[in-house]
C-alpha cells in the first residue's frame, strides 16, 4: 500500500518528482467499503440534523487508528455487541429530545403531533430522511419506517411515541451510521455518494440541502460541479472545522486530551497543555490555509503562531493577551520555529518523565514524509540505560539500541532525526544541557546533515517527500482508505498541482475533490 511500504529502516524512499501537470492520469482505486461514522463525526451530524443544544451520549463505539488515521480505522473495524447498544441508547435519546422541542417540530413535523397519522409519518421519513441518509429514501425504506409508527401508535395510543420509534429507527439504521460508497454499478460513485464524501472531508459532517440539491440535479457527476460546490463550502465556516478535524486526525492531536506529564519533573505541565498545544498547532494551520492562503511548507518554519499565557510561560516569551490566544511573532534570535517547535509535537511524543528521540523521530518519518519505520521485534528489549558520568546525555544513552544489529537500522534513522529535538524536553521546554552536559542537536535526513532544531524543520520543509506527504493525507483521509500502489499515479499528479499552485493548501484540496481519482472506485468486494 503506498505510503506505508515506501522505506523501511533504511530501504530508499520513493523520492521520484517527475509529474505530469497536465491531464490527470488514469489510476485504479481500491474496493469499496464501508467507514462508520466517528464520535465527533456522529456529533455534527446529530447537531446538524436536530439543532445545538442536544444532550448527547458520552460514549459511543471508540475509534481506532489505523495506518495512521482513525478514518482509516473507521472502514476497518467493526461494532461490538456494546457499541451496538451505545448506538440505540443514543438514537433514543436524540429522538425524543428532538420531538419534545416544539420549534424542531414545526420546522420538520408536516402535522400537529397530536392528530399525527400515516400520511404524515410518510411525509417526514420521505422529506427528512435525504438528510440523516444523505440520500433520498426508497419508497419501501420509508414505507417501513411509516409502519413502524403506524405499529407503535395503535398500541401505545400516541402518535409522538410512534414517531419517536421511527425516528431512533433511522438513527440506527447502516444507512446513518456509516457512509455507504459503493458506486453507480460501474467504477464511479452516485451524486449523492460524492456530496457525502465531500461534506465529510471539508465540513467534518453531513451535506446540506445546497450540496444534496446539487447531487440530485447530477451535477456532481462532473468535475466543475464538484469544484464549484467545493469552492462554496471552503468559503464556509464548517472549513474551519473540517479542516482542524483533518490534522486533528492526521497528527493525531487529539490525543492531547490525555496529555500525561510528571508536575514535579515539569514545573508547565499542568490538566491544560495538552489543549492549549493542540489549538496553536491547529490555530497555525488555519492561519495558513484559510487567513493567508500561502505556501503551506511554511508550517515547518513561520515563526508566526498563536499563544495564550499557558503556552508563552513554556516558550518564555510575553503572552500576546491576558486571556485566550492571540497571535504572535517568535523571536527571530530564537530558538524554535515551525512545528517541530511547537508544544503539541514535542510533548505528544515524549515520555511522562523525559523527552524521546525514537518518538519524534518517528512522528517526523511517519506524519511529515509518509515513509514507514518498522515495530521493534516483540523480544527486543527496548529500555535504555539511566544516565551517569558517562552518558549524561540522551545521545549517548541511545549508543545502546545503535550498536545492537537488531535495533541499528532503525535507530540510528530515527534517532538521527529525533536528536535535533533534543533541546526540548519531555513537555518542550527549552534547554542547553541534560545532566550538565551540554546537548548535541546535530543530525542528518536522508544524508541532509542539519544543525539544530532550527535547521531540521527548514530540511523537513525542504524533502522531497513533504509536499507528497501532506497530499497523501488528504487523499487517505478524504477517501478513508489507504492509497493502493495503482493510484500512485493520481498521488504524484495530485503532488504536481500542489506545487504549481505555490503549495497553497486549498487549491490542492479543490484539485482532488474535482479529480477523477476522488469520484472512482474500484471493483465490488
Amino acid at each position: 500500500m503506498l505510503g506505508l511500504a515506501l522505506f523501511s529502516c533504511g530501504a530508499p524512499a520513493d523520492t521520484d518528482t517527475t509529474f505530469a501537470v497536465g491531464v490527470e492520469p488514469v489510476s485504479e482505486s481500491p474496493a469499496p467499503a464501508w467507514r462508520r461514522l466517528r464520535a465527533v463525526e456522529y456529533n455534527h451530524a446529530t447537531r446538524d440534523l436536530f439543532g445545538e443544544g442536544l444532550v448527547l451520549p458520552t460514549s459511543i463505539e471508540p475509534d481506532v487508528s489505523l495506518n495512521g488515521l482513525q478514518v482509516v480505522g473507521s472502514s476497518l473495524t467493526s461494532v461490538s455487541a456494546w457499541g451496538s447498544e451505545r448506538y440505540e441508547d443514543a438514537a433514543y435519546l436524540i429522538a425524543e429530545q428532538a420531538l419534545a422541542n416544539p420549534d424542531w417540530v414545526s420546522a420538520h413535523v408536516p402535522c400537529d403531533l397530536d392528530v399525527g397519522d400515516a400520511v404524515c409519518a410518510f411525509e417526514f421519513f420521505d422529506s427528512f430522511g435525504r438528510r440523516v441518509y444523505r440520500r433520498p429514501l426508497t419508497l419501501a425504506e420509508a414505507e417501513r419506517l411509516t409502519g413502524v409508527v403506524v405499529s407503535v401508535s395503535l398500541e401505545s395510543g400516541d402518535f409522538a411515541t410512534g414517531l419517536t420509534y421511527g425516528l431512533s429507527g433511522m438513527l440506527q439504521s447502516p444507512h446513518f451510521l456509516y457512509r455507504t460508497e459503493y458506486g453507480d454499478g460501474g467504477d464511479q460513485l452516485t451524486d449523492f455518494e460524492l456530496a457525502s464524501r465531500m461534506s465529510f472531508l471539508l465540513w467534518h459532517t453531513i451535506p446540506d440541502d445546497a450540496l444534496l440539491d446539487a447531487a440530485a440535479a447530477g451535477e456532481l457527476s462532473s468535475p466543475s460541479g464538484r469544484r464549484a460546490q467545493a469552492q462554496r463550502m471552503l468559503a464556509d465556516s464548517r472549513w474551519n472545522d473540517g479542516l482542524r478535524a483533518m490534522f486533528s486526525d492526521v497528527f493525531a492531536l487529539y490525543e492531547l486530551d490525555h496529555l500525561d506529564k510528571d508536575p514535579a519533573l515539569f514545573a508547565n505541565a499542568n490538566s491544560s497543555l495538552g489543549p492549549s498545544a493542540r489549538e496553536e498547532t491547529l490555530a497555525v494551520i488555519e492561519d495558513l490555509v484559510i487567513t493567508q492562503n500561502t505556501d503551506f511548507t511554511q508550517l515547518m518554519t513561520t515563526r508566526s503562531t498563536f499563544l495564550d499565557r499557558n503556552l508563552a510561560s513554556l516558550y518564555e516569551v510575553p503572552a500576546p493577551a491576558f486571556d485566550g490566544f492571540a497571535a504572535t511573532e517568535l523571536p527571530n534570535d530564537g530558538r524554535r520555529r515551525g512545528l517541530l517547535g511547537q508544544a503539541s509535537v514535542l510533548a505528544l511524543h515524549a515520555h511522562a518523565v523525559r523527552s524521546s528521540a525514537t518518538l519524534r523521530g518517528v512522528f517526523v518519518w511517519r506524519s511529515l514524509l509518509c515513509l514507514t519505520i518498522s515495530p521493534p521485534p516483540g523480544d527486543v528489549d527496548t529500555s535504555i540505560p539511566e544516565a551517569d558520568a558517562s552518558s549524561p546525555t540522551l545521545r549517548e544513552r541511545l549508543q545502546t539500541h545503535q550498536e545492537d544489529p537488531a535495533c541499528a537500522s532503525c535507530h540510528v534513522i530515527m534517532d538521527g532525526v529525533g536528536l535535533g529535538l533534543e533541546n526540548f524536553d519531555g513537555v518542550g521546554k527549552w534547554r542547553e544541557t541534560e545532566n550538565g552536559a551540554v546537548i548535541d542537536p546535530s543530525g542528518q535526513v536522508e544524508g541532509t546533515e542539519f544543525t539544530d532544531a532550527w535547521n531540521l524543520g527548514e530540511i523537513i520543509r525542504n524533502n522531497d517527500n513533504f509536499a507528497p506527504c501532506m497530499v497523501q493525507h488528504v487523499a487517505h483521509y478524504g477517501k478513508g482508505q489507504v492509497l493502493t500502489v495503482g493510484e500512485k499515479p493520481w498521488k504524484d499528479w495530485l503532488t504536481a498541482k500542489f506545487e504549481e499552485s505555490g503549495y497553497r493548501f486549498e487549491e490542492m484540496v479543490l484539485v482532488t475533490v474535482a479529480s477523477d481519482g476522488f469520484a472512482r472506485v474500484g471493483g465490488t468486494q
